[in-house]
């Protein structure tokens, strides 16, 4: 029987559905890639079959934006397929989505200051991190959308709502402040937990139970007391996304020592050692404290997707979604990653159904 969330408010863009990457290019080639506009059809089908009122996400200015990430990122999302076409790349190269190809490393810039360069396809790696986080024709629509909906979220859960789902496409966890990538691009889960601080939530906590580590996240609230951050996710110790970060040693800094919390899970982990790992991060939230909280959804730990190697079950992310709902806090859900199109409407359905039990 489909779970009824006829008590969910779940905001909702049409213009997430206009990002198209084409692929993603890993390992130096192309790839069809995973994140694709059916992955929000397919949710936005489930929560309405479930019962769960669809709400327009409304506009909201640039200020809520730059709560969160630097000016020279949004202009450079803003701007970058228009300056793309403009400059040929497209017409004269067949180039049909922005992908970097040089970044400015420690190694390369061995102590040199960091310059604007003149050339468009060489500033891009200013700010995108890897090769898979392509931009096209819709691109800036969509991420603009995902971040609208997740500050409609926010703004619902203040109004007095217990939980609002913010179904974003693009996701957002990877995206820093003056970075993108992990098909990331604005941080909505960030966004919509400083627009709660905004607006009065005194401490907000962040919990992530997508299957990779939501380094943006992290590295936005890192030395910040207000925001906790919490993530399980599969270990990048052993080889995986974003290899760089989501250690256990990793707890904040400054202000926000001990605000940062995170939990490696060894690839086949299942529902045990899973749900361990968001009681432990449940725990650390009511003993620190907190007026609300963000749920970082992605539903890629599952056993079915092809994207992480967890083995999470259906019930699994239900009593996860119990877990958290049990810290009785205002709630807001924001899509992340999740993959497998047969079986990602029922694995976040499960999941905002424990949320509002």
């Amino acid at each position: 029987m489909t779970p009824d969330l006829a008590d969910l408010l779940v905001t909702w863009h049409r213009n997430c559905l206009l990002h198209e990457p084409a692929g993603e290019v890993w390992l130096g080639v192309w790839d069809a890639g995973t994140e694709v506009p059916a992955r929000a059809s397919v949710l936005l089908d489930a929560v309405r079959a479930a019962g769960a009122r669809v709400v327009p996400a409304s506009a909201h200015g640039r200020e809520a934006l730059l709560g969160v990430h630097d000016a020279a990122l949004i202009d450079h999302l803003a701007t970058i397929w228009r300056r793309w076409e403009d400059g040929g790349y497209l017409a004269d190269y067949g180039r049909r989505r922005v992908v970097p190809y040089v970044f400015p490393t420690a190694g390369l810039l061995a102590g040199l200051p960091l310059r604007t360069p003149a050339a468009v396809h060489a500033e891009t790696g200013n700010f995108c991190y890897d090769t898979m986080t392509l931009i096209g024709p819709g691109s800036w629509e969509a991420i603009r959308a995902a971040a609208d909906t997740a500050l409609t979220a926010a703004d619902l859960v203040t109004q007095g709502a217990r939980v609002a789902y913010a179904l974003c496409r693009p996701p957002g966890h990877h995206a820093g402040q003056a970075s993108y990538g992990g098909s990331c691009y604005l941080n909505n889960a960030a966004i919509a937990a400083q627009s709660l601080r905004r607006s009065g939530a005194g401490r907000v906590a962040v919990i992530d139970i997508d299957a990779h580590h939501g380094n943006g996240t992290q590295a936005i609230f890192y030395d910040r007391n207000d925001v906790y951050y919490g993530s399980l996710h599969v270990d990048p110790g052993a080889g995986w996304f974003p290899h760089y970060a989501g250690f256990a040693d990793e707890r904040g800094s400054g202000a926000g020592e001990g605000a940062n919390r995170n939990v490696p899970l060894a690839p086949g982990t299942g529902d045990d050692g899973w749900l361990a790992g968001v009681g432990a991060l449940c725990q650390d939230v009511r003993e620190r404290g907190a007026d609300a909280v963000v749920v970082s959804l992605g539903v890629d730990a599952a056993e079915a997707d092809p994207e992480s190697p967890l083995r999470v079950s259906a019930d699994g992310y239900q009593r996860a979604g119990e877990l958290i709902g049990g810290l009785g806090l205002p709630a807001v859900a924001v899509q992340e990653g999740g993959y497998d199109q047969a079986s990602l409407g029922g694995l976040v359905v499960a999941t905002l159904s424990g949320l509002m039990s």
